[in-house]
């Protein structure tokens, strides 16, 4: 097998090599589906949602304020929700601190 070129983005993941070995980050895809997501704008956070936090359906809404739902109402469109989610967990392939956030967040879904 022969290495033709060196590699430098793959699968949404980019490679840089320097003398202490090598980097890998997904920043374009961050920054791609930060964009996707309309959230340029939004103020950073240590986390989302302190961890073992548990909210009851008052909470929630009062927190997200959303007052327009009703308890035990099913989603029309569940892949709104599940497109993003799973561009988040692809994400996590580099970022464990993410890896967190995404399974707090999972967990209210």
């Amino acid at each position: 097998m022969e290495d033709l070129v060196e590699l430098k983005y793959l699968l949404g993941i980019e490679f840089a090599r320097s003398q202490q070995g090598i980097l890998m980050h997904q920043r374009k895809y961050t920054l791609e589906l930060i964009s996707e997501l309309g959230l340029g704008d939004a103020k950073p956070a240590v986390t989302p949602i302190e961890a073992n936090t548990k909210l009851t359906t008052k909470d929630y809404d009062e927190h997200t304020s959303v007052h327009n739902t009703t308890v035990g109402e099913l989603l029309l469109d569940p892949s709104k929700y599940q497109t993003p989610l799973g561009k988040l967990l692809y994400l996590t392939v580099t970022r464990p601190d993410i890896a967190f956030s995404v399974q707090t967040l999972s967990q209210f879904m």
